[in-house]
């Protein structure tokens, strides 16, 4: 009798011990999620910080589209509003909205890009030039961070998804993380005019 109740007795702290195991080790795939989300939150950010330079820097140049500058005024003053928090990870309709906002400020900042080539005086400017640069190289940053995003919610989405590890995930409250997307279209390469 007493060897039936430590056979019981054992397995339960088997089981027990291998929850404790996966739930830690589902802690740690996600914190690797947060990690990966606030350095994607930084380049967001350092990319807002450079914006309102890059404004008064274009506003200087006579006659320069006011139409183009607002738009990318309010792109950014948007995309700064719409804040995700880690906790939101896991809510599609946040995320989705959150990165609506960021690709919104991209568009604004491509078309004001775009704009300047048709002011020699602008791409002259020293501090255009260097400002024009940190965007680029700040664009990049948010691509390579996204997509290490991606992959960390990859790794801890699949753990949380694996049987019997899914059973503890709910049990612990461990949700799926979102995806950053491809825009709507961008996988048809943009018609480029020149009969201007």
């Amino acid at each position: 009798m007493k060897a039936k109740i430590l056979v019981v007795v054992g397995i339960f702290v088997l089981f027990v011990v291998y929850g404790i195991s996966v739930n830690n080790g589902l802690v740690e795939k996600q914190e690797s999620v947060n990690s990966a989300w606030a350095q994607v939150e930084n380049q967001y950010q350092r990319r807002a910080d450079l914006v309102p330079n890059l404004v008064n820097t274009v506003k200087g140049a006579a006659d320069f589209e006011q139409e183009t500058l607002t738009q990318v005024i309010e792109a950014r003053s948007k995309a700064t509003s719409v804040n995700i928090s880690a906790n939101d990870l896991s809510n599609p309709a946040k995320f989705k909205q959150f990165q609506q906002a960021q690709s919104q400020l991209s568009g604004a900042l491509s078309r004001l890009l775009v704009t300047v080539e048709r002011y020699p005086e602008l791409k002259a400017n020293q501090n255009f030039r260097d400002l024009q640069a940190q965007l680029e190289g700040t664009e990049n940053r948010i691509s390579t961070e996204r997509m290490r995003f991606n992959e960390a919610a990859q790794r801890y989405n699949t753990s949380v998804r694996k049987f019997p590890a899914s059973l503890i995930a709910s049990i612990s409250g461990f949700d799926q993380k979102e995806y950053f997307q491809a825009e709507e279209g961008s996988q048809e390469a943009p018609t480029v005019d020149f009969s201007n």
